[in-house]
């Protein structure tokens, strides 16, 4: 049996009042839905995270490059600095921080939940973060039944991350003054013990002075072992970034090598720190000798001292400017207009479907009565 367009047309308009009826019935429930539903408000804080100036790192390490020499020049191949949204995009989806805000608004009590957990998923459902891929400002938009509540919410997600972040060393140069830092006071005892044994060798020979030739070379060999263990501090801060395949620590590596044989070839023992190194021992007394060997490890960690030292106050500085933390461009305030729900969209929607699923149902029935009939 064969159905023509005008035979579903002259249907329609045969049961025109039960498709009137249909439409109106699911267009009432959408303005009773629409009217029901609460008005919900976004409040939207514009943010700018920590911005990477290097401008002053340049003008100390210049300043550690003639003081330094060899070390100084390593001191400029220190690590860069990633970029740092995705990071604090992730800090402030943290569960510190939501359970923070959880309790500074009483969320499970406004949201009905029993646990912190449900309380925390709806947060994140009412929460949304861009982070600012095309201009570089991570914005937070909050949404709430309370237009202030909602704009309290987004400011407070800020004052918390604050308070996460200042205890946390999240970035490369934070992880940096922590390592040299500690390598620093290491290097103080270091220091200490070896003017304490200089001064004891003053004390018993009565020398404060080593020959010319002993001083040259011993400086040299100073320098010498200064290099080799600035590269030794160079390359354990690049393990902490770097994997083994990494170009610029197989070159760091190569170069330590290049100084450990130089330093044997003066007659020097790398591991044990110890010999003569080509010191004529006919003209040198052992007194003066043994004054040497000590100037010389005095001599050694103060140069190994004030490179972390310079090191140090390099990443305390870039720690620092890190630790401005994110500057609010645009606060969040109370909106003065909802953001949802649409409910001309939900009304004309109702009507629509209405509309749609009654005649449907008009046309399935009449075919089914034709059906019927013919059979």
């Amino acid at each position: 049996m064969e159905i023509s367009t005008l035979d579903l047309f002259r249907s329609l308009m045969d049961r025109r009042r039960t498709i009137a009826i249909g439409t109106a019935v699911f267009t009432a429930c959408a303005v009773l839905a629409a009217l029901l539903l609460p008005n919900l408000y976004t409040s939207t804080i514009v943010i700018l995270p920590p911005q990477q100036d290097h401008s002053m790192e340049a003008a100390l390490l210049s300043q550690a490059s003639s003081g330094l020499g060899m070390l100084g020049s390593l001191a400029q191949q220190t690590l860069g600095i990633k970029n740092p949204n995705d990071m604090q995009v992730a800090l402030i989806r943290s569960r510190t921080v939501e359970d923070d805000l959880i309790r500074r608004f009483n969320l499970q009590e406004i949201y009905g939940d029993k646990r912190a957990s449900d309380a925390r998923r709806k947060l994140e459902r009412n929460t949304s973060i861009d982070s600012g891929l095309k201009d570089g400002l991570i914005r937070i938009s909050v949404t709430d039944k309370s237009a202030e509540r909602a704009a309290e919410m987004a400011n407070a997600y800020v004052a918390s991350y604050r308070y996460l972040s200042a205890g946390l060393a999240v970035s490369e140069a934070a992880q940096r003054r922590l390592f040299f830092e500690q390598e620093l006071k290491k290097e103080s005892d270091k220091l200490a013990d070896a003017e304490q044994a200089l001064a004891t060798v003053e004390q018993q020979t009565g020398l404060i002075e080593p020959q010319g030739q002993a001083t040259a070379v011993i400086e040299s060999v100073a320098a010498l072992r200064s290099e080799i263990t600035a590269k030794d501090v160079q390359i354990d801060a690049m393990r902490k970034f770097a994997t083994d395949e990494n170009p610029d620590l197989q070159l760091a590596e190569e170069e330590r090598a290049a100084l450990r044989q130089q330093l044997e070839r003066m007659g020097a023992d790398t591991a044990t720190q110890s010999g003569d190194f080509l010191m004529p021992k006919g003209t040198v007394p052992q007194a003066a000798l043994e004054y040497a060997r000590r100037l010389r490890d005095v001599k050694y960690e103060e140069t190994i001292f004030g490179f972390l030292e310079t090191q140090y106050e390099l990443a305390k500085i870039d720690e620092a400017k890190e630790g401005s933390l994110i500057q609010v461009v645009d606060p969040a305030v109370k909106p003065d207009e909802k953001s949802s729900p649409p409910r001309a969209l939900i009304v004309g929607g109702g009507f629509l479907c209405g509309l749609l699923l009654t005649g449907a149902w008009v046309l399935i029935a009449d075919g089914a009565e034709r059906i019927r009939r013919g059979s």
